[in-house]
């Protein structure tokens, strides 16, 4: 009888050269999780708005404080290099010119509509194993933000949910206060 053969994990290198060979169509939209490639669903009209609200506000209050990105990946581990809808990074002078590693995230930001369980039950904690400090999971369906901060042991040790009426501030930006009726819209 013959064994099964084990899955394989791919790294961020194998990856990236699976994807600058062709591998994935340039309109599908992957992440590497956990050493697998992982499909992730289309982004909804809703989902799209939110992403585009706090980028607005993110460009607003803090152009001058915080790199932005959008929909980019970040490299967690060897094996994980997730694509998360907003992410406020260090300043730079070289720009990132290699995909931001998770000691230069500041705040993350997943917008959940279809994929809550998924962002909740495997992104939130990856993003605590890397010691991301703050993550922000707008939850579209229940149209609310839950707040995770202080990572510990892979896994974040304070979360607080952020209702319509309510405000928000990242820990790294205490000067600035979002409300909750301007991300969700």
């Amino acid at each position: 009888m013959a064994m099964p053969l084990a899955a394989h994990r791919f790294t961020v290198d194998e990856y990236h050269r699976m994807g600058q060979a062709g591998v994935f169509p340039e309109d599908h939209r992957v992440e590497l999780i956990d050493g697998q490639v992982v499909e992730m669903t289309p982004i909804g009209d809703r989902h799209a708005a939110c992403v585009r609200r706090l980028s607005r506000l993110f460009a607003r209050h803090l152009l001058e404080v915080a790199v932005f990105d959008v929909q980019n990946p970040v490299v967690l581990s060897p094996h994980d290099a997730p694509q998360p809808d907003i992410t406020l990074l260090k300043l730079r002078p070289d720009g990132y010119p290699t995909h931001p590693r998770a000691a230069d995230l500041l705040l993350v930001v997943e917008v959940a509509d279809t994929t809550l369980v998924y962002d909740r039950e495997v992104k939130v904690p990856l993003y605590a194993q890397a010691g991301i400090p703050e993550v922000w999971l707008v939850d579209l369906p229940a149209d609310r933000l839950e707040v995770y901060r202080e990572p510990s042991a892979g896994t974040y040790t304070r979360t607080s949910v952020v209702s319509r009426g309510d405000t928000v501030t990242a820990l790294q930006f205490p000067t600035v206060t979002l409300s909750a009726d301007d991300i969700l819209g």
